[in-house]
């Protein structure tokens, strides 16, 4: 998918929502468990709820991968089952170098044809390139992290006093364009958004933590936004576990709404998308 690809589809919904499928065998609804397959069901479920709401879903893989081969089968079968249109993620953080780095990117770009992967930046350039030639296909490399032990590492002063995490966002530009290269930024340090768009005025930032980790949409609107939206904001327990009765999808539904209309609001002041 391309860049004005993903723009268009969020002038079409009025919304940059990311629905994230971190689909948990012990929290989908009990009356599903008894089916034959019930994590397929409850996927299925809430993407028939949000698909007109979102224009991205991101599958964490550690849910999948748990579940041995049977887990990447159910992957498959609800990549199959997202509409074409949307921006599928691969929430897989791999990190790693030469021919390994490549089977990583061949695993998720042709095996399972998701349109990107996110991806570790630590072991520098050659554990990010591999994942940068493939036509149509998107790297998402983490930037500033929405997790406590973000601090840990991220903002490490290097020596002319910028944060570890402004360096990777700076460095790792010449790897990649604004076409083909994303960051992760956390919505909890909403702080940080103007200085990122400092360095990185073009590119799309993934930003997880709106909701139930406390980030607020407004804020990373005012600070992170520009003009092609230039955001996907992600919500995973907020939609998904909106309820665990037999109203989950409908409550899907409606807890992605309410971030929709929030969203079409922050939209408005946008040229050319309200």
């Amino acid at each position: 998918m391309t860049r004005q690809d993903l723009f268009q589809q969020i002038i079409k919904k009025k919304s940059f929502l990311c629905v994230g499928l971190d689909t948990d065998p012990q929290r989908i609804p009990e009356h599903l468990k008894s089916g034959t397959d019930p994590i397929l069901t409850f996927n299925k479920a809430i993407i028939d709820a949000t698909k007109d709401i979102c224009v991205a879903y991101k599958p964490n893989l550690a849910f999948y991968e748990a579940m041995g081969p049977k887990g990447w089968e159910i992957l498959e079968r609800t990549l199959d089952y997202i509409p074409n249109e949307h921006f599928v993620i691969a929430d897989a953080k791999r990190g790693d170098i030469g021919n390994t780095s490549k089977l990583y990117a061949k695993t998720f770009f042709e095996t399972y044809n998701f349109d990107s992967v996110t991806v570790a930046p630590y072991m520098g350039v050659d554990s990010v390139e591999p994942f940068m030639g493939f036509d149509g296909k998107w790297v998402i490399l983490l930037g500033l992290t929405s997790n406590p032990g973000s601090s840990d590492f991220q903002r490490t002063p290097q020596e002319n006093g910028e944060p570890l995490f402004e360096k990777v966002i700076r460095t790792s530009q010449a790897w990649g364009t604004p076409d083909n290269l994303m960051y992760v930024v956390g919505a909890t340090h909403a702080e940080d958004f103007k200085r990122i768009r400092n360095i990185a005025p073009e590119h799309f930032l993934l930003v997880p933590g709106v909701g139930k980790q406390g980030g607020d949409l407004a804020t990373v609107c005012r600070l992170g936004m520009n003009d092609q939206v230039g955001l996907l904001v992600n919500s995973s327990r907020g939609i998904i576990y909106a309820s665990q009765g037999e109203d989950f999808a409908e409550a899907a539904r409606n807890a992605a709404l309410k971030l929709q209309g929030e969203m079409e609001k922050e939209l408005g002041s946008l040229k050319g998308v309200s």
